[in-house]
Formats: structure tokens, C-alpha cells, sequence
């Protein structure tokens, strides 16, 4: 009875032993490829320079070489005058403007609003100027007309609509001399408005009292010549 039982346990014991010493030996090959092969990963890591061959590396054409030695060269160019030269039609009529009988007028821009003046006349600016005193003369270098009693004299492109630019154009300013005395201030009344509003009581009264600066045209003449 017992070799029977001895016989048993040795038969179901050898399939066990096979199987793990099959699974062992499947495991050991495994194990050496895998610490064989080196990984993807630490060969991008550590080998990040790229590997150049004396044969790909080639000397430098003497085109570039002139080019990279060479110091950057810099062209300058010299600004255009913003008046345009006088023609020779303005030369001629120039002086038959300045020998004209009476007073001369213009049309001077005093911070961009137009003025039509004569030699005594007086201007009432619609705010005050900052930085100037009583007893200033001021230069009004802006002007997009001259004139007397039978000739005037445009800025060009005064009358042309085709341009689509809001800036006038001025006369050139040495063709004649503007020149303005500050007089003072002068202020206005008082003035109150009452603000309300529907279906309320309370009541605001607004008071405003503006100063303008006065200017006289003491000098106004048209030069005869260029």
C-alpha cells in the first residue's frame, strides 16, 4: 500500500518539476536579451551631438570667406527739403505782388484755425495760448495765402480736391513776415446754467468763465525778391 502511494506522489511530482525548469530556461534568454540590447533612450540622452565624418566637412569657398571678413556696410541718405524750389513764373510775379498799391492781407493758421488779417487788425483767439506774456511778438509763419488789391498768392494744391490728405499746405515762409504783438487776456461774462432733470427736485447750477488771448498784426510785408 505504501509503495503505491510513494509511486503516486513521485508521478505527480515530476510534471511540476518539468514545468518549472522548462519556465526557467524560457526566462534566461529573455533576461540576456533584454541586458544586450541597449536602451533608445540613454543613447538619444547621452549622444546628443551629431557625428560629422572628415569626409562630409568641407573648407570654405573664398566667396565666403571675402563675405564673412568684410564689415557690414551702412548707406545713408540725406533728407529731401519739404518746400518745393520757387519757379521761375513766381520769380517774375513776386515782385509785381510786393509793388502792389494799398494794404496786403493773409490767411494765417494760428493752431490750425484760419485767420483772414491786414497790418493793424486784431485777434480774438477762442482760448489762451500757454507760454505767452503781454508784450510777446510772435512770428505766424503759417499762411496758405497772400494778397493785395489785384493779386493773390495760393499755396500750391490749396484748390486741388483730388488729394485726399487733410493737412493744408503753407506758403513758403520766406516770402514774406507775419508778425503779432500779445496784447493780453480778456475774459468773459459769467455764465450760469441750471441743469435739472424730470421728476426731480434738486436743482445744479453750472457757472463758466473762459479767457481768451488777443493778438494785433503789427507787421505784415511781402518780400520783392527771392
Amino acid at each position: 500500500m505504501s509503495k503505491h502511494i510513494l509511486r503516486s506522489a513521485l508521478e505527480l511530482r515530476a510534471p511540476i518539476t518539468r514545468r518549472l525548469f522548462l519556465s526557467s530556461q524560457c526566462q534566461q534568454p529573455r533576461a540576456a536579451a533584454v541586458a544586450a540590447a541597449p536602451l533608445p533612450a540613454a543613447r538619444r540622452l547621452f549622444n546628443t551631438t551629431p557625428s560629422h565624418t572628415p569626409s562630409q566637412q568641407q573648407p570654405p569657398t573664398d566667396a565666403a570667406a571675402s563675405s564673412s571678413s568684410s564689415p557690414p556696410t551702412t548707406t545713408t541718405t540725406a533728407p529731401t527739403a519739404t518746400t518745393p524750389a520757387p519757379s521761375e513764373n513766381l520769380r517774375t510775379l513776386l515782385p509785381l505782388l510786393a509793388a502792389q498799391p494799398g494794404g496786403r492781407y493773409a490767411t494765417v493758421h494760428v493752431h490750425g484755425r484760419p485767420y483772414l488779417v491786414t497790418q493793424g487788425d486784431s485777434i480774438r483767439l477762442p482760448f489762451r495760448m500757454p507760454g505767452v506774456r503781454p508784450g510777446d511778438v510772435l512770428r505766424l509763419d503759417r499762411a496758405t495765402s497772400l494778397g493785395s488789391r489785384d493779386l493773390t498768392l495760393k499755396a500750391p494744391g490749396t484748390g486741388d480736391t483730388s488729394t485726399s490728405s487733410n493737412a493744408p499746405a503753407y506758403v513758403d515762409p520766406s516770402l514774406f513776415e507775419c508778425r503779432a504783438v500779445v496784447l493780453g487776456l480778456e475774459s468773459e461774462p459769467m455764465r450760469e446754467l441750471v441743469k435739472t432733470k424730470r421728476r426731480q427736485r434738486r436743482r445744479k447750477t453750472v457757472r463758466s468763465k473762459h479767457k481768451y488771448t488777443v493778438l494785433r498784426v503789427q507787421e505784415l510785408t511781402i518780400k520783392s525778391s527771392l
